[in-house]
């Protein structure tokens, strides 16, 4: 969505099983900087609220239209990332693809915007038009490491009609390891929360009205 300038909400979903993990720490720093910003950032753990996967609907869903599986998300779903302005996932790299944690949340949106879920048309609603971000840790430094992720983000925001307005990639491997990083992870995604809600993003289409210039 373009930002007007105020105050904004940020959900920042920390994905990894590590909670003072390489990922955690980048999520944490991001937030702080949304916060210097003057914006609401809310950190959530991905194991506070998805403990089961996606299942089939038409055998899970309750006689009301209510998701049966018990645990976390649908709170933070409905509650913290609909309402919110930002989402930024934050995960490690595993097989060249995200968590199945983050991956899991992703998947259970569908339980709310499938036609059996009787507000969906207004949970559709809502998840559109959002801006998307993305924190990403791992030891491999090959430049295509992170390729699937990006990717595979980059079509949730297509599909939503939200804006993906970047990434930030630290290198570790042990607890706290990102912190010995050189190029200061840790700083570029507490600049990367500061930045988030005016930070310069496009997707252009052929027929995209635009100026001869990026800057001024």
């Amino acid at each position: 969505m373009p930002y007007q300038g105020g105050y904004m909400q940020a959900l920042v979903f920390s994905s990894s099983p590590r909670r003072n993990g390489n990922s955690a720490a980048l999520a944490q720093a991001a937030a702080k900087g949304l916060e210097e910003s003057g914006h609401e950032a809310k950190v959530l753990f991905a194991d506070d609220v998805v403990t089961s996967f996606l299942k089939d609907c038409r055998q899970c869903r309750k006689v009301d239209g209510e998701c049966a599986i018990e645990d976390g998300f649908r709170s933070a779903f409905l509650e913290e990332f609909l309402p919110a302005d930002g989402f930024i996932a934050a995960t490690p790299i595993y097989w060249y693809g995200m968590s199945s944690q983050l991956k899991a949340f992703f998947d259970r949106m569908f339980c709310y915007i499938a036609a059996s879920y009787p507000q969906s048309p207004s949970v559709v609603e809502r998840m559109m038009g959002k801006r998307i971000g993305l924190i990403l840790s791992s030891e491999e430094t090959f430049p295509t490491v992170s390729a699937g992720i990006v990717q595979q983000i980059q079509e949730y925001s297509r599909y939503t009609r939200s804006t993906f307005v970047g990434l930030v990639h630290g290198y570790g491997n042990s607890r706290a390891d990102v912190a010995r990083d050189p190029d200061q992870p840790l700083v570029r995604a507490q600049q990367f929360g500061r930045d988030f809600f005016k930070r310069h993003a496009t997707d252009y289409q052929i027929d995209t009205p635009r100026s001869g210039r990026v800057w001024g």
